[in-house]
This record gives C-alpha cells, structure tokens and sequence, in this order.
C-alpha cells in the first residue's frame, strides 16, 4: 500500500451472507485487523450459536471486540460507538486500513454516521414502572416533554418511546436535543452482501445445519447450567430454539425448522435496514468472482499496489 490516507471499510449485509469469510481473505490481503460490528458476537462464551470466528481463523487476523463482555452485561450502543472509533484510530495510526465487519446495523451506523448517542444506560426500574402505565400514557407524556422525538417515534413503538422518556429523566434534557450525526473525516467503502431470497434461505438452512453438527445443543446446555435458562441471552436466535429442545417442549428436527424459519425473518429484518442506506456498495453473495470484484472495489478505494 502506499500513499496511506486514514479511511475505513466496512462489510455489511443480512445474516448468512458470507461476511466473515469474505473480510478473513481481505484482512490478510491488506494486513489489516477486523473490528466486530456483531451484538452477540461481543459475549463470551457464545460461540457456536453466534457464528464467531474460530480460534484458529483468529490467529490468522487480529479480530476485535468479539469475547468482550461477559454473559450477563449490557454493551450499550454508544459503548460499542466509543470503543469501535478508539480501534479505528489505533488501526489507522498504524498505517492500517481496519474491517469494519458484522451485521448489526445500528454498530455500523453508528460509526460511519458519527451518531450522536446519549450515554444513559439502560433504567431497569425506571422503564418497569413507566411500562406499567401502558403505551399511550406513555407517547402522550413523550408529546408533552419531547414533541420533536414524538413526531419521529411511531405512537405503537414502544421500545422507542420508553428510551426517549428514559433519557429525559435521567438527564433533564430532551432526547431529540442530545442526538445527531458528526461523521468521521476520513473516507469510508461501504460493502454490502446480499443475494436472492431462496439462495438466502440455503445459506440460512446448511448454517444451521453447521452449528447443529458443531456442538450448538451442548453449547446451550452447558450455558443454561451455568448462567440458569432464563439468561436474556439464552433467548436469543438460535439459543431460545435449542433451549425448547433441552426442556422437552420440541423434537430437535422442530428446533431446527424454527432456527431457520426465525433467521430468515431475521435477515428479512437486516437487509430492510441495510437497503434504506444508499452509500452501500451491493456485491451478490453467491458471485463466484465476489473475492476478486471486491477486491478490485477495494483496490481502487485505498490505492493498492
């Protein structure tokens, strides 16, 4: 690489896609380290279930900010925003050009778009008290006090609604006045993966199949006995299926079937989100020249020689 400018790729796309093993071949072509932007990923422990890359593809590239916070934290997103840029910096510093890589958007997001997040952690008592007064008290009070929040929270979102009300009681100051975007200078290559809905669904199916032969039911056994069943982990993709199956309730067949069924709404989810980001650059997942095109892609960002 030469002439060296600080900048940053980022591989995104819904669940299944290939992601992994793509920024594996290209983290090794460029020198370069992944950064993690996967929500589970970031748990300990949680490796079969998650899709974690193994010890030994960890030797081969550095991977940051997987096997980060034990089982029972809470990374919030602006703890995952400050500790993402910290290791962007570190990696351009170097002279490196980092991965940014996972299918977590709103991690991605909130890196390439510099958002602006409040640093108010979750308030568990807080939100048990303010859910019990039901979702339309709720929007009308979140009217009251943050009309500009009001206007962009769908009055049935209640998720939304409980944060922004949290964040005004916590802090005094409206939500909608404590957010925003401040982008990064340095240029950014956004890769997505995606491919047709039926292509998808193998993907989605042979996965499956991989973590199933992989050791995923002594995975979610072993966690259970060790964390109790109702860890909110465990009740996760993959893990809540599993969890049916080790209690009786569904015959492992049936807790395969809902894996995929549940993933593939997932992915539906993802690539929703994704596609609503137009800097994103597509590259079809099952193209057999994806390594060499975006590799190429990638070339021409950071001048490769």
């Amino acid at each position: 690489m030469t002439d060296y400018q600080p900048a940053l790729i980022t591989i995104c796309g819904a669940t299944a896609t290939g992601k992994s093993g793509l920024a594996l071949t290209l983290a090794q072509r460029l020198n370069s380290a992944i950064i993690s932007a996967d929500s589970r990923q970031v748990y300990r422990e949680f490796d079969i279930g998650t899709a974690k890359p193994s010890l030994f593809e960890q030797q081969l590239v550095r991977h940051y900010l997987i096997d980060f916070c034990l089982p029972w934290e809470t990374l919030t997103v602006a703890d995952y925003q400050e500790q993402a840029q910290a290791l962007i910096s570190e990696q351009q510093e170097a002279g490196s050009v980092p991965l940014l890589v996972g299918g977590t958007g709103l991690y991605i997001r909130s890196v390439v778009q510099g958002l602006k997040i409040p640093r108010v952690a979750p308030q568990l008592d807080l939100r048990s008290q303010l859910e019990n007064l039901g979702q339309i008290q709720l929007y009308a009070f979140l009217q009251q006090v943050d009309r500009a929040a009001a206007e962009k929270i769908h009055p049935n979102d209640l998720v939304r609604t409980l944060r922004a009300l949290e964040v005004f009681y916590v802090t005094g100051k409206p939500i909608s006045q404590q957010q925003g975007e401040n982008p990064p200078s340095y240029p950014i290559l956004q890769i997505g993966l995606d491919c047709n809905s039926e292509d998808l669904q193998k993907r989605i199916a042979r996965r499956t199949e991989k973590m199933i032969a992989d050791g995923l039911v002594a995975e979610v056994e072993s966690l259970c006995e060790k964390y109790g069943a109702d860890l909110p982990l465990l009740n996760t993709l993959g893990y809540a299926e599993i969890k049916q199956y080790l209690a009786g309730e569904i015959s492992l067949e049936q807790a395969k079937e809902l894996t995929v069924l549940h993933t593939r709404q997932f992915a539906k989810r993802q690539r929703t989100w994704f596609r609503g980001y137009p800097e994103i650059e597509w590259f079809n997942a099952n193209d057999s020249d994806l390594l060499e095109k975006v590799w190429w892609r990638i070339q021409e960002f950071v001048k490769v020689q």
